[in-house]
């Protein structure tokens, strides 16, 4: 049974970008995700949301960023339950 807390509505936030404030939605579990993961990196959130917004620049159209991070997380989920 999937934990019904999951579904909790996307929330605006605002973070700084390479010196640029800007402000995306994104739902409290992927956010929980994204801040755990900055811990263990030892980045500040701004530090690793700005190599994600790097990395769907590179892209042709880009994804919006909200939604890059999202697969960014998603992505690295599974590059870690395949072992990668």
């Amino acid at each position: 049974m999937v934990n019904a807390s999951i579904f909790q509505p996307a929330v605006k936030r605002s973070i700084t970008i390479a010196g640029h404030p800007t402000s995306l939605r994104l739902e409290s579990l992927f956010w929980e995700q994204l801040v755990r993961i900055s811990r263990e990196m030892g980045l500040p959130i701004s530090a690793l949301v700005a190599q994600i917004d790097a990395l769907r620049l590179a892209e042709t159209p880009p994804p919006n960023l909200a939604s890059a991070i999202r697969l960014w997380l998603l992505d690295r989920a599974v590059a870690a339950k395949n072992g990668v």
